[in-house]
């Protein structure tokens, strides 16, 4: 290797340098300015506090979650699978929470360290906000869940219903049963191809049975299917509902056909 490490050396500090500065904020907290930013392009607000015992407090004093709440649903950040991400984002960088406030205590000698640690985590939780515009399968179910509680009762649902009167029921699973005005309700959720394809095969072996049933179909995004299979899905398939993001049009297909 022909690269001169000392020089290597030399620039990435002085690139740092001019990337972080430090400026009093009041009297009580110094403010940092970091490469990061949001997606918006707003900078990530940290700041330097104080603490007894000499040790230095690195925080945002609450501006994340703040940021994050004018364009999403916080409360979802702690529930669900991206409750576990939202753990396991603090827990992998020893980054700690009170009351929307994350922040690292550290001594002098590691600041720099948890400067880039505390942006690290800042950034990891920014990404959760990503998953309501692009949903994984795992957290689409999680949100369908949430929204279908919202407008019908916990007690008229029952999750993973399996109809008796199919041979094999067991392999033909139904994601939500819900009693209805003139028939039982089937709620089927659809993040990909593949459950379009499952549901189709679920929904015509339910009418080669001639089994009483209203059917209701929720995309994660109706788009992402593929012609050919969406075509199969309508043709067994009763009303749908393009997209979770869709929750007035939800609401009322639901309500027009449960009990």
């Amino acid at each position: 290797m022909n690269l001169d490490i000392n020089k290597l050396q030399e620039t990435l500090c002085s690139l740092l340098c001019t990337e972080v500065k430090i400026q009093p904020k009041n009297g009580k907290l110094l403010s940092i300015t970091t490469p990061f930013f949001f997606a918006d392009g707003d900078p990530y607000q940290i700041y330097i506090k104080e603490m007894p015992g000499g040790v230095i407090r690195l925080t945002d004093m609450g501006h994340t979650m703040m940021h994050l709440s004018y364009d999403n649903d916080i409360d979802k950040f702690r529930e669900g699978t991206r409750g576990k991400l939202f753990d396991q984002i603090k827990a992998e960088t020893f980054v700690e929470e009170e009351n929307g406030e994350f922040f690292i205590e550290t001594p002098l000698s590691n600041l720099g360290f948890n400067i880039f640690r505390l942006g690290q985590a800042l950034t990891k939780i920014n990404d959760l906000s990503f998953l309501n515009r692009s949903r994984t399968e795992s957290t689409f179910y999680d949100d369908l869940q949430q929204q279908l509680l919202k407008v019908v009762g916990l007690e008229k649902i029952k999750k993973d219903y399996y109809f008796e009167g199919m041979e094999n029921s067991i392999d033909y699973p139904i994601d939500f049963k819900i009693e209805g005005k003139h028939a039982p309700l089937f709620l089927f959720g659809i993040p990909n191809r593949d459950k379009a394809r499952l549901t189709t095969i679920v929904l015509e072996r339910l009418l080669r049975v001639k089994a009483d049933f209203d059917s209701l179909l929720i995309f994660s995004d109706q788009g992402s299917i593929p012609k050919p299979d969406f075509a199969r899905l309508m043709n067994a398939g009763g009303e749908m509902i393009a997209s979770l993001d869709a929750e007035t049009d939800f609401s009322r297909k639901l309500l027009r056909k449960i009990a």
